[in-house]
Formats: C-alpha cells, sequence, structure tokens
C-alpha cells in the first residue's frame, strides 16, 4: 500500500522552497498518527500487559515509516526519560528529524506521543520487531500483485520520442 510521504525538512525550508502546504499535509498526518498511537496503548493495554496486536491498525492505517517518525521524534525530545530503553533510544538517534530555529514555535512537539513512557518504550519495541520481521522476509513470501491485476489494469501512457528539429540543434 502506498502511504503518503513524510516531509523531512523543518518548517523553514518549507517556507524557502515553497513547500508549506507539503509540510502541513505532513504535519498532519503526524499528529494523527501520534493520537492512534496513544489511542492503540490506551484500548490494548490492561494495566500490565500490552497486547502484540496493538501495532497492527497504526501501521495499516499510517504506514510503517510514519509510526517509526513519530516515535523516534517521542524518544529524541524525551531522550533523558530513563523510561525509555537504551536500545530505543539509539534507534531513535538514527533519525535526522530537523528541530526548529524558532524558540516560540517548535512543530516537533504537536507530534510527541503523550502516553506512559514505559508503556510507550513497549510498543516501540514491537513496533521495532515488526519492522525487522518485515526486512528478513525473502522475498518470494512478500505479497505479489496478481497477475488478473496487472492484465486488467490498463496500459501505462508510454511517452513518444519527439522528432528532433535539425535547424535548431546545436552542435
Amino acid at each position: 500500500m502506498e502511504y503518503p510521504e513524510i516531509y523531512k525538512l523543518s518548517a523553514a525550508e518549507a517556507r524557502a522552497r515553497g513547500e508549506t502546504d507539503l509540510f502541513r499535509a505532513s504535519q498532519k498526518l503526524n499528529i494523527a498518527c501520534k493520537h492512534a498511537v496513544e489511542t492503540a496503548i490506551r484500548e490494548n493495554f490492561d494495566g500490565f500487559h500490552l497486547k502484540g496486536c496493538c501495532i497492527e491498525p497504526v501501521i495499516a492505517e499510517y504506514g510503517i515509516d510514519r509510526v517509526d517518525w513519530v516515535l523516534a521524534n517521542t524518544v529524541q525530545t524525551k531522550m533523558s526519560d530513563g523510561r525509555f530503553s537504551r536500545d530505543n533510544k539509539v534507534w531513535a538517534g538514527t533519525f535526522p528529524i530537523p528541530g526548529s530555529d524558532n524558540s516560540v514555535f517548535e512543530p516537533r512537539l504537536d507530534y510527541v506521543v503523550e502516553s506512559h513512557p514505559a508503556v510507550l518504550d513497549g510498543f516501540i519495541g514491537l513496533v521495532r520487531r515488526e519492522r525487522d520481521r518485515e526486512k528478513a522476509l525473502p522475498e518470494v513470501e512478500k505479497p505479489k500483485p496478481s497477475i488478473r491485476a496487472q492484465l486488467s489494469a490498463p496500459p501505462a501512457a508510454v511517452e513518444k520520442p519527439q522528432a528532433k528539429n535539425r535547424d535548431r540543434e546545436v552542435r
């Protein structure tokens, strides 16, 4: 399944490039993903255990890349919290999430997951194991598009090469 791309530049860079719409759209999805993670934890933590299947609807809705991005951002902003495992802190540090130069406006804070850090650490572990499981699947086991779907799809448009205008060609 195709998921919207994560905008990985800062708000200032988006403004400079004229891509504020892309930044805002990605920011909205990051915030929605944060709320989905909080809901999944709230509905699947019984006080002692977090159900392993709780990550599935969040990943299905937002894609594992965005879930990783939101979780890594959360750990990066709470790096001094000892309830996150060392491994998860190292993992989160591998994501180049840009901050803001503005001391008043920090968009990253809008998608920091506010669930209990110890439970959230377990959620992150589940997501990371799912990512590792996907990477370990051999190509043969990964889902392939059906032949019927490929045959019934309209042919891709192919651009015809344009004839060169020899009078204007520079040599």
